[in-house]
């Protein structure tokens, strides 16, 4: 057992930490019915929806449609394609074709419709890639809407939307900076509040943060991605022998210790490599791999492709 044993106090907030935002674009949009707006497929990327005045319809795939009023917040977390309407059955533009005007890198208006009631909204894409950020989207569901009026806990987010509709309102010197900050702001708030009321986020990866023995194994190898842990010694970190800490981990985050620090330490590389065009030898050795053979077959084995052929991809790009 470790002499130095302590629960690590926040795992979870640890991991939520890492929702930091990669890119992200948003658009003020101002409707009026009838309309409607498809917005396409965007691969990685979670969706965002404030409704600053009006009402409208979100349609995603299968699910029912969810109507959505001043205040909500709603988010598409996996990127896939769906529907803002004016009513159900309303005709919709595609976002790509429809014309947008651009304020800044971040931010852009979009006006749209046939004249009628108008609805008012802030919509937005954001990407995470950090690998703690990828475990904890992939377990969200196709659709987050939180009712930040009607929640007596939401005050912070509810003085954050109403500081948001002020400045969506009359953009001011500034404002498009201040709207992309708050709404960076506001994914990580939907997340949080889905966490603390779904009882699916109680189990599995998210339960396994909340253990005391594996959210510390698992808060240690997020940490320290470079240490060489093994079995051994994060059975030994979590003051458990390795047989009950093998069985309890795998139980909670469905796969073993070996296969899921290898995995993190392989999507670590991947992004280190398609966003910064990092060396292989210095990732090697930044994640504690003897050597560059080493680690370029441990990344092919868990991507599929070289180190190498990913670098060059983002050279090219």
């Amino acid at each position: 057992m470790s002499e130095s044993w302590a629960p690590i106090p926040d795992p979870l907030g640890e991991a939520l930490h890492a929702l930091r935002m990669d890119s992200s674009l948003y658009t003020r949009s101002e409707f009026t019915a009838p309309w409607g707006l498809e917005l396409p497929v965007l691969p990685g990327h979670v969706m965002l929806h404030v409704v600053i005045s009006g009402r409208c319809w979100l349609e995603v795939a299968e699910d029912e449609p969810r109507q959505l009023q001043p205040g909500d917040l709603a988010l598409v977390p996996h990127g896939e394609g769906h529907r803002l309407l004016s009513e159900p059955g309303a005709t919709a533009g595609k976002l790509f074709d429809l014309p947008r005007e651009p304020v800044s890198e971040r931010y852009e208006v979009l006006r749209h419709g046939g004249g009628g009631a108008p609805t008012h909204m802030i919509c937005g894409a954001v990407r995470f890639d950090h690998p703690t950020a990828h475990h904890l989207v992939k377990l969200l569901p196709r659709m987050i809407v939180v009712d930040a009026w009607g929640a007596s806990q939401m005050d912070w987010i509810q003085s954050t939307l109403r500081f948001m509709t002020d400045e969506a309102r009359e953009l001011r010197p500034g404002g498009e900076a201040v709207i992309t900050r708050l709404a960076d702001v506001l994914v990580i708030q939907a997340i949080r509040s889905w966490i603390a009321r779904d009882p699916a986020a109680q189990t599995g990866w998210l339960g396994a943060l909340r253990d005391p023995q594996i959210g510390r194994a698992l808060a240690l190898v997020h940490r320290q991605p470079e240490r060489a842990w093994s079995l051994a010694s994060l059975a030994v970190e979590a003051a458990m022998s390795r047989s009950a800490f093998a069985a309890r981990f795998t139980d909670l985050v469905g796969e073993p210790p070996g296969r899921y620090i290898a995995g993190f330490k392989m999507q670590l590389a991947h992004d280190a490599l398609r966003e910064q065009g990092a060396r292989i030898g210095d990732l090697a050795s930044r994640l504690g791999y003897r050597s560059e053979a080493a680690f370029s077959r441990a990344f092919k084995r868990f991507v599929g492709v070289s180190p190498g052929a990913v670098r060059r991809k983002h050279a090219a790009a």
